[in-house]
């Protein structure tokens, strides 16, 4: 070989070496004049740089999925992650996701990346359908060039359908396995024929151990997020609860201590609705309320039946209500309003308070029998006899908070539908004193307007027992005698208010004028002349004069002065200034025709009682 031959070939080797480090193909290098084993050498060299520099790169991508799968905890968002990092590492058109569904035993697309398909999108595959299912039943990853003509798979004609409808052909699958469990599967695919090599099924394989690994510590750690989550729920479950025992110990501890020291129903129902928050109303078994804090309640019958059954608080459309009772007896309602809703240890709370309710109650009845006891004892010696101890009677009203020496009405209640002792409960609330005596209701009412009085109550009583109460009524009295002979009269009153079939209804004897004396049982004529003319007898008795004979006189002569002046053989002038006298002591309206029927009759019995005693 010649210098200029070596030089030639030196030449020729440095331009190999220089190409073959620019990475040149292997057509500029074959187009070097050397050696044939030279450019051999140089094509080796330059496929292992080649191969070197390719799995730098994979490990590089690996380790950078590693890192971003590593920082990732929300599983969907792990999920976007490995598919599209598998499209980037192999350079595929599209690449996918499926998760394996244990209970339906089939896996289906969760994630896509590269896909333009909904069809696709939506593919679920049966264990062992198709390449993926194969995969996931087999644990073993699967790679065809050409899917459709691959015999190797079972095809069917849902999956099919997809695959075509994306356009796939090319399809490498490699299992998510987590130790010897198939999650799911992860493909790798190209819309043209292409042989996956088994680097790029190894890359994609790692790539799956990773991903599964991520997967699954982020479900970890989205599990252990909700059983956080649910501890610290239970946790403010339990702090709510002992929140609410302590709430409704002290609540009862409350309401203990009005019971003990003898609070009354008012109390009890403020208490009550500062603890829960609402409004409250007591009422008693006849739908009365007893008490109620701010606002007006209504009472659902409905409710109190259900709550009865039941035993317990029942919901309503505006608050909750609960049924009062003793045992099996009924004694009233508690009603909270406000439409809030009650949790368990609040409506215990509720309930409880209803038993509190009940005992006070009790008390209630039993304190009013003994008071009852006492004031019927006193209303039986005062209409019995009025006269053996005046003064004590007196005394013995003032400790009962009733004042015997003031003007008092005195009623008498009447109703064949209910008992004598329930209609004298309810009459309490409208007397000073109230009693069953002589199988009557006698009520001593403050006033002295018997007949407005009578009216009012027999109105009250009669809606409050949903049936009829006649009232009759006397007075006004102003001492133990008067007030017995107010109860005569009473008596007479509502005896002649059922004779005349007015059930329902109060009245006076000044409002039955003398239909009240004829029908009365006992008639009391002395009392129906004093009623009626009583204040012209005491003028003349006081004057000494006899306006009484005058007004005889114009009755007699029909109310003709002329008449009359020649009878009493006075001038006109001093029979018109006579009945102008009787007119202010009588009243204006006393010539109408009712009031001088009435006056008549105390005249002709006056003049009777006279000739009888005279």
């Amino acid at each position: 070989m010649t210098v200029v031959d070596s030089a030639e070939t030196a030449r020729s080797l440095r331009r190999l070496l220089e190409l073959l480090a620019s990475g040149a193909g292997s057509e500029q290098l074959a187009h070097v004049p050397v050696d044939p084993k030279a450019t051999e050498l140089a094509l080796r060299i330059r496929d292992t740089v080649a191969e070197h520099r390719r799995r730098e790169a994979e490990l590089a991508a690996l380790f950078d999925t590693a890192s971003d799968l590593a920082r990732l905890d929300d599983p969907d968002a792990v999920l976007r992650s490995i598919v599209r990092r598998a499209r980037a590492l192999l350079g595929v058109d599209v690449s996918y996701l499926s998760l394996k569904n244990e209970a339906e035993g089939n896996t289906y697309v969760r994630v896509t990346d590269g896909s333009v398909s909904a069809l696709f999108q939506d593919i679920v595959l049966g264990m062992g359908e198709g390449l993926g299912g194969l995969v996931a039943q087999t644990a073993r990853p699967y790679a065809t060039a050409d899917y459709f003509n691959d015999e190797r798979f079972h095809h069917t004609s849902s999956i099919d359908t997809g695959v075509l409808d994306e356009g796939l052909t090319a399809i490498l699958g490699v299992p998510l396995a987590i130790g010897s469990k198939v999650i799911g599967v992860l493909f790798a695919s190209d819309r043209a024929a292409r042989e996956f090599s088994a680097e790029e099924v190894a890359l994609l394989s790692s790539l799956a151990d990773h991903a599964a690994i991520a997967l699954d510590n982020a479900h970890l750690l989205d599990e252990t997020r909700r059983a956080v989550a649910e501890l610290n729920d239970a946790n403010a479950t339990i702090s709510a609860h002992n929140d609410a025992m302590r709430r409704a110990e002290d609540a009862h501890d409350r309401l203990m201590d009005l019971v003990l020291r003898g609070g009354d129903l008012a109390e009890v129902a403020a208490a009550v609705a500062d603890v829960l928050g609402g409004a409250i109303a007591v009422y008693d078994a006849e739908g009365v309320v007893l008490a109620r804090t701010d606002g007006e309640l209504s009472l659902s019958r409905a409710a109190v039946s259900a709550s009865r059954t039941s035993g317990r608080a029942v919901s309503t459309e505006d608050g909750w209500l609960c049924a009062v009772q003793a045992g099996q007896e009924f004694l009233g309602s508690l009603v909270l309003g406000g439409g809030r809703s009650l949790g368990e240890a609040d409506r215990r709370l509720f309930e409880r308070a209803g038993v509190v309710t009940a005992v006070l109650l009790m008390q209630r009845r039993s304190v009013a029998r003994a008071e009852d006891e006492v004031r019927g004892e006193l209303l039986s010696d005062l209409l019995t006899a009025p006269g053996r101890n005046p003064a004590a009677l007196l005394a013995r009203g003032r400790r009962l908070g009733v004042d015997l020496s003031i003007s008092h009405a005195v009623l008498i209640a009447r109703s064949d539908d209910v008992s004598r002792r329930r209609l004298a409960a309810a009459a309490a609330r409208h007397a000073a004193l109230v009693g069953v005596h002589a199988d009557e209701v006698v009520l001593l009412v403050r006033g002295t307007d018997a007949g407005a009085l009578a009216r009012s109550v027999a109105a009250e009583l009669g809606s409050t027992m949903d049936c009829p109460v006649t009232v009759g009524a006397a007075g006004p009295a102003a001492s133990p005698r008067e007030l017995a002979v107010a109860h005569a009269e009473a008596a007479r009153c509502v005896a002649s208010l059922l004779a005349l079939g007015r059930v329902g209804e109060g009245a006076s004897t000044a409002d039955l004028g003398f239909v009240g004396l004829l029908l009365g049982e006992h008639a009391d004529l002395g009392a129906y002349v004093t009623a009626t003319i009583g204040p012209v007898l005491d003028y003349d008795e006081r004057r000494g004069t006899d306006l009484i004979g005058t007004l005889r006189a114009y009755f007699a002569c029909g109310g003709n002065l002329t008449k009359a002046k020649d009878q009493l053989h006075v001038h006109v002038n001093t029979v018109v200034q006579r009945l102008d006298r009787i007119a202010s002591l009588l009243g204006e309206h006393w010539q109408a025709p009712e009031r001088a029927l009435e006056l008549q009759l105390a005249l002709r019995l006056h003049r009777l009682t006279n000739d009888r005693n005279g």
